[in-house]
């Protein structure tokens, strides 16, 4: 369409897909947005109308679809008020009512050039800055044949490029998926798409197919509609951290812990604590979430808040006192309910608008089972992990493996290239005793003790012993007590 070679953009009405579209939709160009029924092509294109009424913009909604009534309960369901945005209809005479505004024939009983006609004849007496034309699979099945339909849809866009006025196409994918003749004639195309599950909410996500002359983001993108419309979860970028001596490491308050892992945890990277069920990974995130100075917030996968809490107080751990405090969120993720693009802004919230520093996921085993995945399952937590690095948060990922006891205990998946620090937790056999070992294998910002200690979970919270100089084997699950004396902790009752 005509207009400036570096036309002004407009806003969609949806914060994310204006990022996703580096600022929004060009303006006076034409737009095609598809995906299959009930994928939110209504919602978006309404949101995109509202938006313009509130701009003070006319705006027009030209339907073959759906009655007046229909998109007047959609907008209902939202809270919208539809008063500002003109509503055509295209209906049968049987459906009209008295208080439809427009009313023609039946779309089988006219021709397409006189459906064209009457859309050119509103536009040309409201003038209005935005339109939506919804859908045209009712354009292709009056066109008969595709050459045709292009043709008259090459019209249409040739009748808007003399005027200022922003296009979008609706089109359901009734009469056959990915027509690329449209996707060629349209300056940017929007793909949306509904992926269902087994179990749990359906994920939908979006596509920037094509966007000419601008650099939009690629790849897809979660979405979700909920009350008030679209929010979509573009890729996370690494903003500019908060004020923070990155030389203070991340201290627990636990001296002999502090000094297995070289004074602390450093800010801006990733830690994984690693065990099998019951070796205490989650009391020692919640050591640091509910201690450090700075603020936190823990993202419950596998455990309710509630019993959370219940367990952390009788531990002595101050997490109650924590969030009562405000440095502290604890976070009940239920399965099903997000996707990986939505927890992740979660997270973004958490950093950006709580001032969280450190974060614990509890655990990577539920997050893999709670939120939807459609593949590469760690992509969306390696671009979370990058994210919090970039801010300088420090994380804490509990990672539970599979067994108790023995040398056959592996991770639910290869989460060592994820981790900056490891901290492995084991079960092991002394003196007719259960017994529990922690040991740090890795740290890329700095030294570490190499050695394997006791420790107990007791009332006070952790307590770590001496080295386990007299025993061999404990990382294995099957040690081999090689010493003379008694190095382990005396049990605290």
């Amino acid at each position: 369409m005509a207009g400036d070679p570096a036309p002004a953009v407009i806003s969609s009405g949806i914060p994310g897909l204006d990022q996703l579209l580096v600022g929004g939709f060009a303006r006076n160009r034409l737009y095609l947005v598809e995906g299959n029924p009930g994928t939110g092509k209504t919602t978006l294109a309404l949101r995109f109308l509202l938006e313009g009424a509130a701009r003070g913009e006319s705006c027009l909604y030209v339907t073959l679809s759906e009655t007046i009534a229909e998109l007047r309960a959609v907008a209902t369901s939202h809270g919208w008020n539809l008063d500002g945005v003109e509503l055509f209809q295209l209906a049968s005479a049987e459906r009209a009512t008295a208080d439809e505004q427009y009313t023609l024939y039946h779309p089988a009983e006219i021709e397409l050039s006189e459906t064209i006609q009457a859309v050119f004849e509103v536009v040309q007496r409201l003038k209005p800055a935005r339109v939506v034309f919804d859908s045209l699979s009712e354009m292709k099945l009056l066109a008969r044949d595709p050459l045709r339909f292009r043709r008259q849809i090459l019209a249409l866009k040739e009748f808007f490029a003399g005027r200022e006025c922003t296009v979008q196409l609706l089109d359901d994918f009734s009469t056959g998926a990915g027509d690329l003749q449209l996707q060629s004639i349209a300056h940017g195309v929007i793909l949306l798409e509904q992926l269902p599950f087994d179990y749990g909410r359906a994920r939908r996500r979006l596509r920037i197919v094509k966007y000419r002359g601008v650099p939009a983001v690629e790849g897809f993108h979660d979405f979700v509609i909920r009350k008030g419309g679209i929010t979509v979860f573009p890729q996370l970028t690494a903003g500019t951290p908060t004020e923070i001596d990155y030389d203070s490491p991340v201290v627990s308050g636990v001296k002999e812990l502090d000094a297995l892992l070289g004074g602390g945890l450093s800010w801006g990277t990733a830690t994984v604590v690693m065990g099998p069920p019951g070796t205490g990974k989650s009391t020692l995130a919640g050591v640091y979430a509910s201690r450090v100075v700075n603020p936190a917030a823990v993202f419950l996968f596998d455990e309710r808040r509630a019993g959370y809490l219940r367990r952390c107080a009788h531990l002595g751990l101050p997490i109650t006192e924590a969030i009562a405090a405000g440095r502290l969120r604890v976070d009940q993720v239920e399965p099903g309910d997000l996707s990986p693009g939505e927890f992740s802004y979660r997270v973004r919230d958490a950093v950006e608008k709580d001032g969280a520093r450190v974060i614990v996921i509890d655990s990577l085993n539920g997050y893999l089972t709670a939120i939807p995945q459609s593949d590469s399952p760690l992509i969306r937590m390696y671009e979370l992990l990058s994210y919090l690095a970039g801010n300088g948060v420090a994380t804490i990922l509990v990672v539970a493996q599979h067994g108790v006891v023995g040398t056959n205990m592996a991770a639910p998946i290869d989460v060592s290239y994820l981790a900056d620090a490891i901290v492995m937790m084991r079960f092991f056999e002394a003196k007719g005793e259960v017994r529990r070992a922690i040991s740090v294998v890795k740290k890329r910002t700095g030294n570490h003790e190499k050695t394997i200690r006791e420790f107990q979970i007791g009332e006070n919270g952790l307590r770590l012993g001496q080295a386990l100089a007299e025993f061999e084997g404990v990382l294995t699950g099957v040690p081999k007590y090689v010493g003379g004396g008694s190095p382990l902790l005396k049990n605290s009752g």
